[in-house]
């Protein structure tokens, strides 16, 4: 179009644009067109039955999304309408496009990846929510949060594998994509499908297995993306292209030191410490209640601090709801019935609570075993999110390793103590620390994947958290090694007894803070950050 000689530059401009918009055929303007169609008697319009199905899903189907490979260009129009429609903050996002890559020199491949929430056939986040805040519709499969009944304990966050559920710290709670079910139920696709240009996604049927036990995993999801046997994702990703060998995610060598947690890293050492007192009221009669006295008050203070880990504390109470399937609703459960059960055994050692011996011997007893029990449902919380650092045979040790080391210090500090609690420390310590020191490991193998779990935790430890994990080294051996040592030969003063608990207690803060700061968190291909060094 040329405009005619006496029309002003600028007004000729807008009016060549208005007229190449009106000939541009986008998602918007085919809608509208098949709407047109739609309304003058023509079926209904072949490009709504492009993005989604026109009839809700039957028994044993589900809805899903479908992302075609071969049009995503990542252009995240996808991402921008979902944070626009949904009316998320500023930073928060519930569909992100990651790229991957690989192929041979002769011949290179790489593809954009867009990511949401894949609404799982046995969803991990569902599974593991204490306060049931999260439900799988019975007839569309769209796994759904509530967010009035989230108590913001992020758990659901470390449950998935994908990185789904998003924490607000606005509202105090999570939140995650839904597949705009309330534009689905009037016949209007989600927002992403909706904005793709090239409509790289849609919303399908597949088939689901009444029982996800039964069911096998996915064959077209994405191969590079975290294992999906475990919660059976229902994403398809479909491609004309075999995805050619060693590809694999973009930010693969990126280290992401995780959340550290802080209330969860006192509370994880205090209760193992309540624990170990109690126990090591059990294996010795001691004659003054101090190790009772300790353990109780190191009990009470993390079950105190334990609340500051909640965006919604005031919604705790509802944690109960989760004790058939969560094993965090268990372990808030039998923590909080050990917590009494430890108030009258220290009564009961106090004098406050007559009982005969036998009475306080089975009141010490059950307080100690059930702090055993309490603590195991605290190491399966971890276990059960299926992360590999997280694994049992690393886990346990960790966690009853602290409840042995803290609950032999403090016993160290009774004037009474024999030699033997201090030999007894130092094999505690010098057992833990092997445990630990075998995450350093995968950095020797070569049959290790380059960047798996394993090796990404080494390197965190070796690089970013090194300082902390020296700090946790240098604490351990004073504290659990060579006092202790000197203590059981009367090389030192009792009075070294309480710098050794000092800095034991310091040293297990430490190591629980790696605990969670050097996991590595499996998530979808995501695009590597420039401003950040990868530490090859």
């Amino acid at each position: 179009m040329v405009a005619p000689r006496n029309q002003p530059p600028l007004l000729a401009l807008v009016e060549e644009l208005l007229a190449e918009q009106g000939r541009l055929q986008t998602p918007v303007a085919r809608a509208s067109v098949a709407h047109d169609q739609y309304t003058s008697g023509t079926p209904r319009s072949a490009l709504s039955a492009q993005l989604i199905p026109l009839t809700a899903p039957g028994p044993g189907e589900q809805y899903a999304f479908e992302v075609d490979l071969d049009s995503c260009t990542g252009c995240k129009a996808c991402v921008t309408a979902c944070h626009s429609l949904n009316g998320l903050d500023e930073t928060e996002a519930w569909r992100d496009v990651g790229l991957i890559s690989g192929g041979s020199r002769a011949a290179p491949y790489q593809q954009t990846i867009t990511t949401a929430c894949h609404h799982c056939a046995d969803p991990g986040c569902l599974n593991g929510c204490p306060v049931l805040a999260y439900e799988k519709d019975p007839v569309t499969g769209i796994v759904r949060h509530l967010d009035d009944q989230c108590i913001g304990c992020q758990y659901c966050i470390l449950k998935c594998p994908y990185d789904v559920p998003k924490y607000n710290d606005r509202l105090g709670i999570v939140r995650k994509c839904d597949m705009c079910h309330q534009r689905l139920a009037e016949g209007e696709a989600p927002a992403c499908v909706q904005a793709c240009p090239t409509h790289a996604i849609k919303i399908t049927k597949v088939p689901v297995s009444p029982d996800p036990r039964s069911q096998t995993p996915n064959p077209s999801f994405l191969s590079v993306a975290p294992d999906p046997s475990y919660t059976l994702p229902t994403t398809r990703y479909v491609s004309k292209r075999a995805l050619p060998a060693g590809v694999q995610a973009s930010d693969a060598a990126v280290l992401r030191p995780q959340p550290p947690h802080l209330p969860l890293v006192a509370l994880l050492t205090l209760m193992p410490m309540a624990v170990g007192c109690w126990m090591a009221e059990v294996a010795h009669d001691f004659s003054s209640p101090a190790v009772a006295i300790v353990g109780w008050m190191a009990g009470a203070l993390g079950l105190a601090l334990a609340g500051l880990h909640l965006g919604q504390p005031l919604r705790a109470w509802r944690i109960f709801l989760g004790l058939k399937k969560s094993w965090f609703s268990r372990e808030a459960v039998l923590f909080g019935a050990w917590f009494p059960l430890a108030t009258a055994a220290l009564a009961g050692r106090l004098g406050w609570l007559p009982l005969p011996p036998s009475g306080q011997a089975a009141l010490t007893g059950g307080t100690a075993a059930l702090g055993v029990i309490a603590l195991f449902c605290s190491v399966m919380i971890y276990v059960d999110t299926h992360r590999v650092f997280w694994r049992l045979a690393n886990t346990g040790p960790r966690f009853f390793g602290t409840a042995a080391i803290l609950g032999l210090a403090v016993a160290l500090t009774s004037p009474e103590a024999p030699a033997t609690i201090g030999f007894a420390l130092l094999a505690a310590t010098l057992l833990k620390l092997g445990f630990e020191a075998r995450s350093l490991v995968p950095l020797q193998e070569e049959d290790d994947g380059l960047h798996s779990p394993s090796r990404q935790t080494a390197r965190l430890l070796t690089g970013p958290l090194q300082p902390a994990n020296a700090l946790r080294l240098t604490l351990a051996l004073f504290g659990g090694i060579l006092l202790p040592l000197a203590i059981a030969l009367k090389a030192a003063p009792p009075a070294a007894a309480w710098l050794a608990l000092a800095l034991c207690l310091a040293g297990e803060l430490a190591e629980r803070y790696l605990f969670f700061r050097a996991v590595d968190a499996p998530k979808m291909p995501g695009q590597p950050d420039p401003t950040k060094g990868s530490h090859p």
